[in-house]
């Protein structure tokens, strides 16, 4: 493919830049797209302790604008790029990842779009009507503990009131971490676990979106 091409930021799990994200950004690549593996800790940190993982999404959580700082200067770099069009940029991530990608929207990050695959989905900062340019696909497990039903229509309610471009995909018999084929493996833990029919379909919802944000506009 020639020419200037949509740029896509992909941003990590809780555990850090690890192969997952790095592996979804390839697969990005084999569609056309440019893509950049974010890295929200910074030096490839990878964490192996779920103690360490709840303590820095915690901080990140509750300092929004340190976060979104972090989310943005990764945009920064992929808009950079000289075979990115710097008017078509997206934004995708993965349980911490998605709640990244919707941080940038929540903050008018000038992006076409974000998709969360099974992110948390409540912010520190909410959106503020008017704010939010980017589309929104959220594709959610019907069954996870940790984005229950009560999150997911809070979210919803949220993005009413600022008035924005959203859908929400919930996929049943589904719960956390559903895209990772390693899901559980670092930590044995109820409610969290691959379903490769829910990728599958989260991944080609993903990429319906990203045909109509970036060519049928």
């Amino acid at each position: 493919m020639t020419g200037r091409r949509p740029g896509i930021a992909v941003f990590h799990d809780g555990w850090g830049l690890g192969a997952h994200a790095i592996e979804r950004a390839r697969m990005l690549a084999q569609l056309g797209y440019v893509a950049l593996a974010a890295d929200m800790y910074g030096r490839g940190r990878e964490l192996t302790d779920f103690a360490d993982v709840r303590a820095i999404i915690g901080d990140l959580r509750s300092n929004p604008t340190r976060l979104r700082c972090r989310a943005d200067a990764a945009i920064s770099v992929l808009r950079a790029r000289p075979e990115v069009d710097p008017s078509r940029l997206a934004a995708i991530g993965f349980c911490f990842g998605g709640l990244v990608a919707l941080e940038l929207a929540r903050a008018g990050s000038p992006l076409r779009g974000v998709v969360s695959f099974h992110g948390a989905l409540e912010s520190a900062a909410p959106a503020q009507p008017g704010v939010v340019e980017a589309k929104l696909l959220v594709c959610t497990g019907a069954d996870d503990p940790m984005v229950p039903v009560s999150q997911v229509i809070g979210f919803e309610d949220e993005m009413r009131k600022a008035g924005a471009d959203w859908q929400v995909i919930a996929y049943g018999g589904t719960v956390h971490s559903f895209t990772d084929p390693d899901a559980g493996r670092r930590r044995s833990q109820a409610g969290v676990a691959y379903n490769a029919q829910s990728d599958r379909r989260s991944w080609a919802a993903m990429r319906n979106f990203f045909e109509e944000i970036f060519y049928d506009r």
